[in-house]
């Protein structure tokens, strides 16, 4: 293993998490006892070595500059100071004082205890003061904790050759994955240079872990067959061998069964039943071809929308090669699930159960609201995400993230990362303008009726 890699090893474990999305056919409802084991291995497991020590994490706030809790007298006050500097979560599992999406582990040595990311570091999240498993973290920032963690570590910062995140809850989890695999060979062995992939994804936003259930193929370009316990096992590549994968999948696909069980939280405010009626009428005429149809079922169309008709942002799509693919495909990654090299180039238009909690929208978070993402002329371009996800900052009329418009400038230096800035690689507010043709009245029944779902 070369000792860039080594180097590099913890960020590249952290985002190809962020990939980890996936579901079977819709309509096989997984084993209850494979689902039982699975959230035991979620909540409970560490699959990684320990990246930090645990002085690390009780003497980062050296580098805040502002006062914090003693993490020995008052660690559960450390522990929320932690998490609202970074943009954890409180785990809702008992999870040894530290925040989701962070598990205690040992070193490389077996001994060592230190602590290193999983997850639900990018699919745990919160919303209204509760915390869910396979909500989006939309608070995480990777380019504060990554940096601080490493400090306090007396270590250096890895360096890597594309963008980690420039704002609040995007992640590059694709160019992760692909770094990962550059440096095995089709037999997983490991390689002394990485493979020149040729491959530039951007950041993004991840998507909720409910809807997957419904699909029949995954990821936001929808040429990976649902099926696959072993896609979701990438981030496992900057440590394992090809015989601990085989030895791990069958964990794995008790995971894989525990994703499909996730349901969405509920609307939890009151809802205009005549409005939503009007609204359902507005959403099976504009809506439900490519989203599907709700009622007692949900009925998933399971459709990828070409680039030339959705016209989001295209660098997901366009920036991942050929190259990148064809290599994935020769591994034991792909052996029984293969990504499909002749599908449709464009996004899978996503099943909308729980539309209302996993704001911001699109496949990159480039819109706050739903009203915003019905109505094109409203979206920012520089908007600053909340500062948490508590409902004082959310927007009922809209459904969505309250925002304010951020200037033009260099942004806030004790939190540059709230600024969602649509300028950047990946990042474009544009496409999805289909609700631009409704009216006023016809957007706001529709806005009704998805808070429902």
């Amino acid at each position: 293993m070369s000792t860039d890699f080594a180097k590099r090893r913890s960020l590249m474990v952290l985002l190809v998490a962020a990939a980890f999305s996936t579901s079977t056919t819709a309509g096989e409802p997984p084993d209850p006892a494979a689902v039982e084991r699975g959230r035991k291995a979620m909540e409970g497991r560490q699959f990684l070595n320990a990246e930090w020590s645990d002085a690390a994490f009780k003497g980062v706030a050296k580098f805040w500059g502002e006062p914090a809790p003693d993490p020995d007298v008052d660690p559960d006050g450390y522990a929320r100071a932690f998490a609202k500097r970074y943009g954890f979560h409180p785990a809702p599992f008992p999870n040894d004082g530290l925040p989701m999406g962070l598990k205690r582990s040992t070193k490389a040595d077996g001994k060592t205890r230190g602590m290193q990311v999983d997850c639900l570091v990018c699919h745990g999240g919160s919303i209204g003061g509760k915390s869910y498993v396979g909500l989006p973290n939309t608070q995480i920032d990777y380019a504060g904790f990554f940096p601080d963690l490493f400090r306090a570590d007396g270590r250096r910062l890895p360096i890597l050759p594309f963008v980690l995140n420039t704002s609040r809850g995007t992640t590059n989890a694709g160019m992760m994955s692909v770094a990962l695999m550059a440096f095995r060979n089709s037999d997983l062995s490991l390689r002394r240079f990485p493979m020149a992939m040729g491959t530039n994804l951007p950041e993004l936003d991840a998507p909720p872990w409910w809807v997957l259930k419904y699909k029949t193929t995954m990821y936001y370009d929808g040429r990976t067959p649902a099926g696959s316990v072993r896609s979701i096992m990438q981030f496992l590549l900057a440590e394992k061998t090809a015989d601990q994968f085989r030895e791990l999948e069958p964990a794995f696909a008790d995971i894989h069964a525990y994703l499909l069980s996730i349901e969405p939280p509920k609307y939890p405010f009151a809802v205009d039943a005549d409005a939503a009626a009007r609204g359902r009428a507005v959403f099976e005429e504009s809506c439900a071809k490519c989203h599907g149809a709700y009622g007692e079922r949900v009925d998933y169309p399971n459709v990828v929308v070409p680039l030339d008709v959705i016209k989001t942002d295209p660098a997901r799509i366009e920036g991942l090669s050929e190259l990148s693919v064809n290599h994935y495909n020769s591994t034991w990654f792909a052996e029984r699930h293969p990504v499909d090299v002749d599908a449709e180039r464009g996004y899978q238009a996503p099943p909308l159960v729980g539309i209302w909690a996993s704001a911001p929208y699109l496949h990159n978070g480039s819109v706050p609201t739903l009203r915003a993402l019905l109505d094109s002329r409203l979206r920012p371009r520089r908007y600053l995400r909340p500062p948490s996800t508590d409902f004082e900052h959310y927007d009922q009329r809209d459904v969505g993230w309250k925002f304010v418009e951020a200037p033009d400038g260099p942004p806030d230096p004790k939190d540059p990362r709230r600024v969602f800035d649509a300028s950047r690689y990946g990042l474009g507010v544009g496409g999805h303008t289909f609700g631009d043709k409704l009216s006023e009245a016809q957007r706001s029944d529709l806005i009704e009726y998805l808070k429902t779902l």
